[in-house]
């Protein structure tokens, strides 16, 4: 109940109008964008990166693959700026001028599963989706959680590993503060670490292949999902394995082109490469900070 408290309260603190001007911003055009692990309600959710990529991206529809708001940790400790209100309001906004948003929860949000088949503000909220691309493969789209033994089996772990996920990130926000002012570009040490740790490799190598797996029987051609932290775009005997990323470290999204054509996004080159430095280096430092 606290967790759904929390996320009611927070939903209802984005119901004021947004009033955000998009006249001038260069616009991305896509047919389908996925998002997840956006862990709204955390001092690590990048909120400014992810307010930039929905102001100048548009689609049909936008799917929010879990993790949206972190229930997890408002649960433990209230923690809601404004940037994480404009991030919702730019959402509903979204819904209001015609995308269609599909909000799949995750496990840190998984109280909003009691509110399946439901639509809160344009937003419908569903268990998974089975989406057909433009070409006409069937995707099937889910969080991932339920592939991850951690989650499953022993609930209690997953909470200390958030927790220590936590601070990893309060000493990344530290470092890249230094790394904006030296001019250099953001640079995750929670995906270093993960890619260096055998273990961690190896989690992400199952995970796959069990989601994989899964895809194959229910007769779909391939799967999107997010859960890990860990963008990818491959073939898995045969099966397309699409994890759109995330919000705290990758700055990652997935999209379909107008074509069918799939791609993983990362909002941190399309910012290098549409900002003046300048203006990129002080958004950097206004992330990290």
């Amino acid at each position: 109940m606290q967790r759904e408290a929390s996320f009611v309260h927070a939903w209802n603190q984005a119901q004021s109008p947004d009033t955000d001007d998009e006249e001038g911003e260069r616009q991305h055009r896509y047919r389908t964008l996925w998002i997840s692990d956006l862990h709204l309600g955390t001092p690590g959710c990048q909120a400014a990166a992810l307010l930039d990529f929905l102001k100048r991206t548009e689609c049909e529809t936008l799917f929010l693959v879990g993790d949206i708001i972190d229930g997890w940790q408002l649960r433990r400790q209230w923690y809601w700026p404004q940037a994480h209100n404009d991030v919702i309001q730019k959402l509903l906004r979204k819904a209001r001028k015609g995308t269609r948003v599909i909000f799949i929860p995750g496990n840190h949000d998984e109280f909003a599963r009691r509110y399946l088949g439901h639509n809160f503000g344009g937003i419908d909220v569903a268990e998974d989706w089975i989406h057909e691309t433009a070409d006409g493969r069937k995707l099937w789209v889910m969080h991932g959680d339920l592939f991850d033994g951690v989650i499953q089996c022993a609930k209690w772990l997953a909470h200390v590993g958030d927790s220590l996920y936590e601070f990893t990130l309060r000493l990344n926000r530290h470092l890249n503060s230094l790394r904006a002012r030296l001019g250099l570009p953001y640079w995750s040490l929670s995906k270093y670490l993960k890619l260096k740790v055998k273990r961690a490799v190896s989690y992400v190598g199952d995970f796959e292949t069990a989601v994989a797996r899964e895809a194959r029987n229910r007769g779909v051609h391939g799967v999107v999902c997010g859960h890990i932290h860990h963008a990818e775009l491959r073939d898995i005997d045969g099966i397309l394995y699409a994890n759109d990323g995330d919000w705290v470290e990758s700055l990652t999204a997935l999209a379909e082109h107008a074509d069918g054509r799939l791609e993983i996004l990362e909002w941190s080159t399309h910012m290098r490469a549409d900002m003046p430095v300048t203006k990129l280096s002080q958004n950097l430092h206004k992330l990290a900070t």
